[in-house]
């Protein structure tokens, strides 16, 4: 699948990045995936609680051909598939981090702020 180039598109950076990690699972996936060297399918969908096996399935290969996301698969009975960020995906951990440490801020906030009512 071919990569989305954005030479060619007016607007933000912001919108590039936005448009590679939008929705609910698709950073968390780079999260986890940051975590790990590598993490299979299953695991995977054991860390996102929530997530369906259809949904998961989209978001990964959307994180694929975005070319964020490499696939691996092992010529076992039952075939063993193991994803691993690429170079490019990990050059996302600043972003990742940032938003992961803005969250958390956020929540510890929203803990103070129940506390005093």
């Amino acid at each position: 699948m071919k990569h989305k180039h954005y030479q060619d598109i007016p607007g933000c950076p912001v919108e590039v990045t936005l448009d590679l990690i939008d929705g609910r699972w698709k950073g968390v996936v780079l999260h986890q995936l940051l975590a790990n060297e590598f993490l299979r399918f299953n695991e995977l969908q054991r860390r996102l609680p929530g997530i369906s096996q259809r949904l998961l399935t989209k978001q990964l290969r959307d994180l694929e051909a975005a070319g964020l996301v490499a696939r691996t698969v092992y010529a076992e009975v039952p075939p063993r598939v193991e994803y691993r960020l690429t170079d490019e995906g990990q050059s996302l951990q600043p972003v990742i981090e940032a938003l992961s440490a803005w969250g958390r801020g956020r929540i510890s906030r929203q803990q103070q702020e129940s506390a005093l009512t």
